[in-house]
C-alpha cells in the first residue's frame, strides 16, 4: 500500500514536471505578439534611422553643390571683371610711335580733358585727351560710364588698352578698356608756333600746346563775305556747332578748330572765338590734334 502510494506520487511528480518543461519550451500568443511588435519597432528605427541618413547626406550633396555654384559664380565674375579691366604690358611712349597701326597698345596716360558724355546703344562714351611725360595719346569714343567719366577729371592716372588706329593723319587709340591707377598729371602748354611749318610738328600730336602772336584770318561764308570765324567747317551750322577760324604765322594760313565736345556754346573760349574780328593778334592753347595736316582743337584764345 505504501508501495503502490510512493509509486503513484512519483508518477504524478514525473507528469507535472514534464507539463512545465513544455510550458517553458512553446511561446504563448501574447508572448508572441510582444516578439513580434518588438521586432517591428526595430525594424521602424532601423528605417527611421536609414531614411534620417539619405536627409543628411541629401542635404549634405546639395549645401556641397550650393557651394560649388556659388563658388564658379564668383570666380566667373572674377574673370569677367578682369577681362573688363586694361591688360597687358605698359608700352613706353617711343615702343607707342613705333608699333603698327591696328596693333594691341597698353599705356599709362594721364587725362588732361574730355569731350561730352554721351551714350550709343545703351553704352556710354566718351573721347579722351591724355598725356604723360614724354607724349599725348587721343582716346576716341571710350567706353565709360556716367559715374566713371566723372571720376575722369583733369590729372587722373589710368591705365589703358586698345588698339592703335589712325583717321585722316590721326593717330588714337580705339576700343579702348581702362582702369583708374594712383598718380596725377597735369602738361604745361608747350610753345610750338615755331614748328606750324616744320615736319616736326606732328611729334607733338595731341599734346597741349599754345601758340603766339598769330593773326585772325578771313574767311568765306556761305554767301562768299569775309568772316573771322565759321559755324562748321563750310560755314553750313549755327551756334552750338564746331567753330571754325584761320590764322596765320610767317606767312602760313593755319584752320585751328574750337571742338564743340570739348569746349561748347556757353564757354569762354567759344564765345571769344564768336568775337573775333579778321586782323585780330591772338594767343591760343589748345591739343594738337591732325586732320588732314594740324587742325588744333582750341581751348584758350587771348586777343592782345
Amino acid at each position: 500500500m505504501k508501495k503502490k502510494t510512493i509509486a503513484t506520487l512519483l508518477t504524478l511528480g514525473l507528469a507535472f514536471s514534464m507539463i512545465g518543461c513544455g510550458a517553458k519550451t512553446e511561446p504563448t500568443e501574447i508572448e508572441a505578439t510582444v516578439d513580434a511588435a518588438e521586432g517591428e519597432s526595430v525594424e521602424a528605427e532601423d528605417a527611421a534611422t536609414e531614411e534620417s541618413a539619405e536627409t543628411e547626406e541629401a542635404a549634405d550633396a546639395e549645401e556641397s553643390t550650393d557651394a560649388e555654384e556659388t563658388a564658379d559664380a564668383e570666380e566667373s565674375a572674377d574673370a569677367e571683371e578682369s577681362a573688363d579691366a586694361a591688360e597687358g604690358d605698359v608700352m613706353s611712349h617711343d615702343d607707342y610711335v613705333a608699333a603698327d597701326l591696328d596693333s594691341e597698345v597698353t599705356i599709362e596716360t594721364y587725362v588732361q580733358a574730355k569731350q561730352g558724355w554721351w551714350e550709343n546703344e545703351g553704352v556710354g562714351n566718351a573721347t579722351f585727351y591724355t598725356q604723360d611725360e614724354n607724349g599725348a595719346y587721343f582716346l576716341y569714343n571710350m567706353p565709360c560710364s556716367q559715374e566713371e567719366y566723372d571720376k575722369l577729371a583733369e590729372g587722373t592716372k589710368i591705365k589703358v588698352t586698345g588698339y592703335k588706329s589712325e583717321w585722316e593723319g590721326e593717330v588714337e587709340i580705339t576700343d579702348a578698356k581702362f582702369e583708374i591707377e594712383d598718380g596725377s598729371y597735369v602738361a604745361d602748354a608747350e610753345d610750338v608756333t615755331a614748328l606750324l611749318a616744320d615736319d616736326s610738328l606732328i611729334e607733338h600730336q595731341n599734346e597741349f600746346v599754345s601758340f603766339k602772336d598769330m593773326v585772325v584770318e578771313a574767311s568765306k561764308d556761305a554767301d562768299g563775305n569775309d568772316v573771322a570765324f565759321l559755324y562748321n567747317y563750310d560755314g553750313s551750322g549755327s551756334e552750338g556747332d564746331d567753330l571754325y577760324f584761320n590764322v596765320s604765322a610767317d606767312g602760313q594760313t593755319y584752320t585751328f578748330t574750337v571742338e564743340s565736345y570739348l569746349c561748347d556754346k556757353d564757354s569762354d573760349v567759344y564765345k571769344t572765338v564768336e568775337g573775333l574780328n579778321v586782323g585780330d593778334t591772338v594767343d591760343m592753347e589748345g591739343f594738337l590734334y591732325w586732320y588732314q595736316g594740324v587742325n588744333p582743337h582750341i581751348t584758350n584764345v587771348t586777343v592782345k
